[in-house]
């Protein structure tokens, strides 16, 4: 059973305030979602009154920091067992959005309320980063009503606690007092026991397309062992100091376009790797037309030279653990570069840990492209 709450005025003596039917459902849903929050979890809402392929309209829907996807369904009065066949036809068609789908959902929604039209940079507004890759790999359906039969009861609790589908009911009581309207929920369901599953084998399409050319590179523009000055002149982007960093930049294919971007700065540059991935010591590029070892150019950055021993190192540079902690250099032509202080930044661009990856954000890529003057590959 849901808690059952009261609300008291206390003056002289305690005063019950009196609970009053909602006036209107559509009241409700403006008050949802002029603020989340009030549903006890943070939440970007994505759409209001979205229609389904099966000729229905979903109240609310809603987008949670880890991409997972809500569906609102608001019910005034007592609420017959029916609004749960509903709730359920909803997740059957909101567990099938593609990630370009929930985007153009959210366009729609966007638009004409002052909102930026743009998924990731509304979203990087509300949780203070970029979506996650993959959206919608979980959803939860939620029934939010002032009172529900025991039947409807039942149903909802059979079908959470016994075969976790990702149903709940929010309960919201209106109270009036004098001049005064309050809210206040509760849940049927203890959220803490609830389950929002993984679309599993559904996550196909979930993620945005590549293009097959454009990758993220993160440069680690280190005081004293990596330089963006450096790599800005000589045209290269690097990584070191352990196999995680630099496995993923030796993956870098020869004609991939790359993103270059330094933490907790910006995008930098846009290039076209010239070159396959070799050790500082080794390492080759190309200065006007002339092919130069990097050891031997002026550099602003130490990097990890083979010669250089530290204890547990061979002479070449190969811890004895096997751990190769060298710095790997990839030559890269680029078509634009910029000084650090001139990054480019924007809520909602995409960054990651990796120091390279395949770049599937489409705001990213068109955001960063149009600011450099370059062509956007998204279209190819």
């Amino acid at each position: 059973m849901p808690l059952e709450f009261g609300l008291w005025r206390v003056d002289d003596r305690p005063v019950r305030v009196a609970t009053r039917s909602m006036p209107l459902e559509s009241r409700l849903e403006e008050l949802i979602e002029a603020d989340p929050g009030i549903l006890g979890h943070p939440l970007l809402l994505i759409g209001r009154q979205v229609s389904t392929q099966y000729g229905k309209v979903v109240d609310l829907l809603g987008m949670d920091a880890e991409g997972g996807l809500h569906v609102l369904e608001l019910k005034r009065d007592r609420t017959p067992r029916e609004v749960v066949a509903q709730v359920l036809d909803y997740g059957s068609w909101v567990q099938e959005l593609t990630n370009e789908q929930i985007r153009d959902i959210y366009t729609s929604y966007a638009r004409g309320r002052g909102l930026p039209e743009e998924l990731d940079e509304a979203f990087a507004l509300r949780f203070g980063g970029s979506p996650p890759e993959v959206l919608n790999s979980t959803h939860a359906l939620t029934i939010v009503a002032s009172e529900i039969d025991a039947a409807t009861e039942r149903i909802v609790t059979y079908l959470a606690s016994g075969y976790q589908v990702p149903v709940n009911v929010l309960f919201f009581r209106y109270f009036e007092d004098e001049e005064r309207s309050y809210l206040a929920r509760t849940w049927l369901i203890d959220e803490a026991e609830t389950v929002m599953p993984s679309a599993g084998g559904k996550r196909r399409g979930k993620q945005q397309p590549w293009n097959g050319t454009d990758w993220y590179v993160s440069f680690g523009d280190e005081s004293g062992s990596r330089s963006w000055e450096d790599a800005l002149r000589y045209g290269f982007v690097s990584a070191g100091g352990g196999d995680w960093f630099s496995r993923t930049l030796r993956s870098l294919p020869l004609g991939a376009r790359v993103f270059t971007h330094i933490p907790k700065t910006g995008y930098v540059g846009v290039g076209t790797v010239s070159g396959e991935p070799q050790p500082f010591e080794g390492a080759l590029l190309t200065i006007d037309g002339e092919s130069r070892r990097m050891a031997e150019l002026p550099l602003k950055g130490t990097y990890r030279r083979g010669g250089q021993t530290q204890e547990g190192e061979t002479s070449a540079g190969e811890p004895a653990d096997g751990e190769d902690r060298r710095e790997w250099i990839v030559p890269v032509t680029w078509e634009r570069a910029v000084p650090r202080e001139k990054a480019l930044w924007r809520p909602g661009f995409f960054a990651n840990q990796n120091s390279a990856c395949k770049l599937r954000s489409r705001f990213t890529i068109e955001e960063v492209s149009r600011h450099f003057d370059l062509a956007d590959s998204t279209d190819d």
